[in-house]
């Protein structure tokens, strides 16, 4: 498959690193010369330097051939233009653009992306995905990580295990005896910042971030058995009041009841905007680095903090002295994983990393419809894929033992006949099933190929 990439920031080179691991042809058209230079010494792409809505750029790249375009620069109108382009001169058969300006993706303007305008045929809001990611994480409090899988019939989730953890040096093969009620099963393990994938016999030490799989309807007991039954969260405090926290706030004010609301945000303008924007929300203009605010806001009796300025210094910073004040649990975004390792040992109980969420995001929109879902775990040291069994798939009729999985690759979940089932290896995958895999960065492309997923455009 031929594929554009325009923008060869971290996203672009993040996909373009995805895609050209599968022997697709990719191009990456950006006009920061270091960025191209970095992309052509890295990855086996064709970088250009050039502007990604230039028509003259887009043919050199191979626009008249190619099967997607995919728009992830800095500017949403660039973006915009060249799907357009790509549409009109090239007939690119799949666009997707990343636009963050809200306004164009107010429903009043929704006709504006329609095919007889601007055919785009996937948009990707940065801003969207993070507020509901996070809004995810505050609705199973004491968590790290979580995402909805199969509908919400499944829920991937990360946990720190503390002192408190009562499976803490239970060998995992094990944890099916002691909690035979429970749908759940173990995928991945964070120790020291090194990733595991565990055998049966491996066991969980304190302070592992463990990864686990779980029918939604046991996850309350499933949380309780890893030592976690915080209460949810009431007294929000956010910092940074952008379109993240925007977002954020409205979301918890539309969905949950009795949520007190305080968003920190520095620039004087946009703070009124907030207060003027916002119900029931109170709004300070001031530094989450300011203690005399987060006095104000009574950072030491608010249950979470979430920091999500445009400031990676800033986010940390202030995450750490909202829990030397007394903040019961923070979450931070950090857009430079350079940071990544560092913040958990210093105290942070849950980091956002968009350039992640974003690159699963549009990968998911990138391979052949039987993927469903597709999910990186931290720092992406594995994938958890979600797949719909077809008739013709080489997995058909086969059971989990005789599919010979490698040791990097794990069946966590299948739903047969909407049951949620923790498969033994025992069990017979049909046709109509649908399959979660937790896969190794290096076996994720063999797993798609086991279950007849490959990247497509339809």
């Amino acid at each position: 498959m031929r594929v554009i990439i325009c923008g060869a920031g971290q996203v672009g080179y993040n996909i373009a690193s995805y895609l050209s691991r599968e022997e697709n042809d990719v191009t990456v058209v950006d006009n920061d010369r270091d960025l191209i230079a970095r992309i052509n010494d890295d990855l086996d792409v064709n970088g250009m330097v050039g502007h990604a809505s230039n028509p003259d750029v887009l043919s050199a790249a191979g626009a008249k051939g190619a099967d997607m375009i995919i728009a992830v620069t800095q500017i949403d109108e660039v973006n915009m233009i060249a799907c357009q382009i790509g549409h009109s001169l090239f007939g690119i058969p799949k666009k997707i653009a990343r636009i963050r300006q809200q306004a164009y993706l107010q429903p009043a303007w929704a006709n504006l992306f329609s095919r007889s305008h601007m055919p785009i045929d996937v948009i990707i809001s940065p801003e969207v995905i993070i507020a509901n990611d996070i809004y995810q994480r505050l609705s199973v409090p004491g968590t790290t990580y979580v995402k909805k899988i199969a509908d919400g019939r499944i829920r991937l989730i990360g946990v720190v295990c503390e002192e408190d953890c009562p499976v803490i040096n239970t060998p995992l093969n094990q944890l099916v005896n002691l909690f035979p009620d429970l749908s759940f099963k173990v995928l991945g393990i964070l120790r020291n910042n090194k990733p595991i994938i565990p055998d049966d016999d491996d066991f969980l030490q304190m302070h592992d971030e463990v990864f686990f799989i779980v029918d939604t309807d046991h996850l309350q007991r499933t949380m309780a058995a890893f030592g976690h039954e915080e209460r949810q969260a009431r007294r929000i405090v956010i910092a940074g009041g952008g379109n993240i926290g925007f977002g954020l706030a409205e979301l918890l004010h539309n969905q949950e009841k009795h949520v007190n609301i305080k968003i920190i945000e520095q620039n004087a303008s946009r703070a009124r905007f907030l207060s003027e924007n916002l119900k029931d929300v109170i709004v300070f203009n001031g530094s989450s680095l300011d203690r005399t605010i987060l006095d104000e806001v009574g950072v030491e009796e608010a249950d979470t903090l979430i920091a999500v300025t445009n400031d990676d210094e800033s986010n940390i910073l202030g995450s750490l002295l909202a829990k030397q004040y007394g903040c019961g649990r923070v979450i931070t975004l950090v857009n430079n994983d350079v940071y990544s390792p560092l913040v958990g040992p210093l105290g942070v109980d849950a980091i956002v990393s968009p350039r992640s969420m974003i690159v699963a995001t549009i990968m998911q929109h990138v391979r052949r419809g039987r993927i469903k879902s597709l999910h990186n775990l931290r720092d992406g040291f594995a994938e958890v894929i979600e797949a719909e069994v077809s008739e013709a798939s080489s997995v058909v009729n086969s059971t989990i033992d005789e599919l010979n999985l490698p040791h990097e690759v794990i069946v966590g979940a299948i739903i047969h006949d909407e049951e949620v089932i923790i498969p033994k290896g025992d069990y017979t995958v049909r046709a109509g099933d649908v399959v979660v895999v937790l896969a190794s960065r290096a076996q994720a492309q063999n797993v798609e190929k086991m279950f007849s997923v490959h990247v497509d455009i339809f």
